[in-house]
């Protein structure tokens, strides 16, 4: 983490997702290292592989899954003038968060 950056991965087992989610402030990019991820962003969503990345622009809705029958990581660079957490606006979550 740094001035106006984090970076982090993430796992996601297969057959999870992470929340239908925008951020206020910041935009994310994400890389797949390892496993299959299907990503969507606003109307459109993308499969991305190991090496592939997608981008999600400030206050895009967006959500990360893995349909594949293999684990999911990916890397994730967050950009913005504030990372915390209670920057994520949840509009579907399976976990109930």
């Amino acid at each position: 983490k740094g001035e106006g950056f984090q970076v982090k991965t993430i796992d996601v087992l297969p057959g999870h997702r992470l929340s239908l989610q925008s951020h206020a402030h910041r935009s994310e990019h994400w890389v797949v290292v390892e496993g299959e991820a299907r990503v969507t962003i606003d109307d459109a969503t993308l499969k991305l592989t190991p090496g592939e990345s997608g981008y999600i622009p400030l206050g895009s809705v967006h959500r990360l899954e893995n349909a594949a029958p293999v684990p999911l990581r990916i890397v994730e660079v967050a950009v913005g003038d504030y990372l915390g957490e209670d920057d994520i606006v949840r509009y579907e979550d399976d976990w109930a968060r």
